[in-house]
C-alpha cells in the first residue's frame, strides 16, 4: 500500500486510516503489504503497524482470507486464551482490507540476529523462541472450537483443511519426485507414509493453533537484554498437529543449510517439549511424542521434495541442492533418534545418498559444525 493520498486507487482504506490514526508518517516496509506508522492519536502508542491485503492468492488463500485469519487468530490469542505470545491487535476493518497492530520495535526479527551473528551468540533467543512455540501449543490446546467459533465470525473457513496444512498437497509431489528418480517407496515405507498422513490430520491431545510458517524470520527478540519472544505473521494460522511448530528446531526450512543437532548446543528441543507439556501432558510420552515429530518432520521434508525439479535445473554451486540432502538426512536423523518410522528412515537415506551422487556439489559433510554450524544461513547475509 503506497502513502496514504487522496489520488491514490485506495483513497477510501488510507482516509480510514487518517481518521482513525492521525497518520504524521508513513514507512513503506517493503515488499510486505506492511508499514510502520507514526500516528499522533492519544488512545494508542506512538507508532502502530499497518498490515494490508495486497496480492493474489498465496497456496490457495486469497489476501482477504489471509488477513481475515490474522485478525481472528490475534484476537483469540488475547482476548480469548489471554497471552501476550503476539501483537496486539489495536483496530481493525477486514471489509476494507486492513488492521492496525501494536508495534513490536526495537524488537527484530530472530533471523536477522542469526545471520548477523551465528547461532552461538544468540543460544539464549533460540531458547526463547523454542519456548514460545511450546507455550503457544500448550496455551491453544483443547481449544480448537472457541477459535473456529471466531474465525467464522469474519467469513468462512475448514478446519479440516487447516490440519491437513496448506502444503500438504505438495508432499504427493514429492513422492512422485522420489518415485521419478527410481527410488519409490517399498511397502513398509508406503504403510507409514500413510501413518504420517493419519498422525498429522489427527493429532488428538496435540491439535493446538500454530501461525501456519513457524520458522526463525516469524519471532522478534530484543537484540540484546530479556529474551521475550513475540511470535507474528499469523495469516495461515489454525488448528493443527502442535508438532509442526517444532519442525524448525529440527530440520533446515527455506532459508537454513542446517539447524545442529538438538543434541549438542541449546538444548532447544527440550525447551519446546517442556513448554508444550505444560499443557499437553502427551507430550511426556516419549513414544507418542517422538512419533509426532517424526511424523511431522517427515512430511516437511517430503514437501521441500517437491521442488526437486527446480533445483535439478539449476547450475552446481546452487546452495539450495545441498540443503534439500541436509533437509532429507536431518528428517531421517530426528525419526531415528526417536524410534520412529524405520521405512521411511531407510527411504530417505536412500534418496539423499542418489541426491549425493546426482549433485557432486552437494555431496557434503553436514555433520561438521566448524563448516556447516548451527543455524547457518542457505543465502548470503542480508545485513
Amino acid at each position: 500500500m503506497p502513502e496514504p493520498s487522496e489520488s491514490e486507487s485506495d483513497s477510501a482504506r488510507a482516509a480510514a486510516l487518517r481518521e482513525l490514526l492521525g497518520v504524521e508518517r508513513w514507512e513503506r516496509l517493503e515488499p510486505w503489504a506492511v508499514a510502520r506508522v507514526r500516528v499522533r492519536c492519544a488512545d494508542v502508542a506512538p507508532s502502530v503497524v499497518v498490515k494490508w491485503a495486497e496480492g493474489g492468492p498465496v497456496q490457495g488463500r486469497d489476501a482477504g482470507w489471509r488477513l481475515r485469519t490474522e485478525v481472528a487468530a490475534l484476537r483469540f490469542l488475547r482476548d480469548d486464551v489471554g497471552i501476550g505470545l503476539a501483537p496486539r491487535v489495536i483496530a481493525a476493518d477486514t471489509a476494507a482490507g486492513f488492521v492496525v497492530l501494536e508495534d513490536l520495535a526495537p524488537r527484530t526479527a530472530l533471523d536477522r540476529l542469526l545471520r548477523r551473528d551465528g547461532a552461538a551468540a544468540h543460544g539464549d533467543r533460540l531458547a526463547a523462541f523454542a519456548r514460545a512455540l511450546g507455550e503457544l501449543g500448550a496455551a491453544t490446546a483443547g481449544r480448537a472450537e472457541d477459535y473456529y467459533a471466531r474465525r467464522a465470525g469474519l467469513g468462512p473457513v475448514d478446519p479440516a483443511a487447516d490440519r491437513a496444512g496448506r502444503l500438504a498437497p505438495y508432499r504427493d509431489r514429492g513422492i512422485e519426485h522420489a518415485v521419478g528418480l527410481g527410488v519409490p517407496p517399498e511397502a513398509g515405507a508406503a504403510t507409514e507414509i500413510g501413518a504420517v498422513a493419519d498422525e498429522l490430520a489427527a493429532p488428538g491431545p496435540f491439535l493446538a493453533l500454530g501461525n501456519g510458517d513457524a520458522e526463525a524470520n516469524n519471532v522478534l527478540l530484543h537484540a540484546s537484554g530479556p529474551a521475550d519472544a513475540r511470535l507474528i505473521d499469523f495469516e495461515f494460522a489454525g488448528y493443527a498437529h502442535a508438532l509442526t511448530d517444532a519442525v524448525c528446531l529440527h530440520v533446515p526450512g527455506p532459508a537454513w543449510m542446517t539447524v545442529g543437532d538438538p543434541a549438542e548446543g541449546p538444548d532447544l528441543a527440550g525447551h519446546y517439549r517442556r513448554a508444550l507439556a505444560r499443557g499437553v501432558p502427551e507430550a511426556e510420552d516419549d513414544r507418542r511424542y517422538g512419533f509426532g515429530l517424526a511424523a511431522a518432520c517427515v512430511s516437511w521434508s517430503l514437501i521441500r521434495m517437491e521442488r526437486f525439479a527446480l533445483l535439478d535445473a539449476r547450475p552446481p554451486g546452487d546452495r539450495s541442492r545441498p540443503q534439500l540432502v541436509a533437509t532429507l538426512e536431518a528428517a531421517a536423523h530426528t525419526a531415528r533418534s526417536h524410534r520412529a518410522l524405520p521405512h521411511l528412515t531407510a527411504w530417505f537415506q536412500r534418496i539423499a545418498a542418489l541426491l549425493r551422487r546426482r549433485w557432486p556439489d552437494a555431496d557434503q559433510d553436514f555433520t561438521d559444525p566448524v563448516r556447516f554450524p548451527a543455524y547457518q544461513a542457505r543465502h548470503a547475509p542480508s545485513m
